[in-house]
């Protein structure tokens, strides 16, 4: 898998997330939105990170890379959201968990 492509499954697999997180927590969305004011901000500023990420070709995931590009507090909450949607992942999207699960425990990059 080339690194734009890995770099567009790890956005959609966060975003699926997050969507999970907010969706379950019950969130105040204003009518129409997808996500709540908050869920939305830590949902671009893990876009940003991933799309700036110098690592992407060698790690896996972020949960695995060496460097820890995010704020403490925006930390905090993907970790907030990978706890709660980690469980509930496999349940949508059994492929896509599968796949994570896969890459992390054999810590095999997506791309090799």
């Amino acid at each position: 898998m080339d690194v734009e492509k890995k770099r567009a499954h790890e956005v959609k697999t966060v975003d699926e997330m997050i969507r999970l997180y907010c969706r379950g927590n019950h969130h105040e969305r204003e009518e129409g939105a997808d996500l709540c004011p908050s869920c939305k901000e830590l949902a671009d500023y893990a876009r940003l990170r991933t799309e700036k990420c110098p690592r992407m070709a060698e790690k896996t995931f972020c949960s695995q890379c060496p460097i820890h590009c995010y704020k403490k507090d925006m930390e905090a909450k993907i970790v907030d959201v990978m706890r709660y949607s980690g469980p509930r992942l496999m349940l949508r999207h059994p492929a896509m968990t599968i796949y994570h699960a896969y890459c992390t425990f054999c810590g095999k990059a997506a791309n090799s």
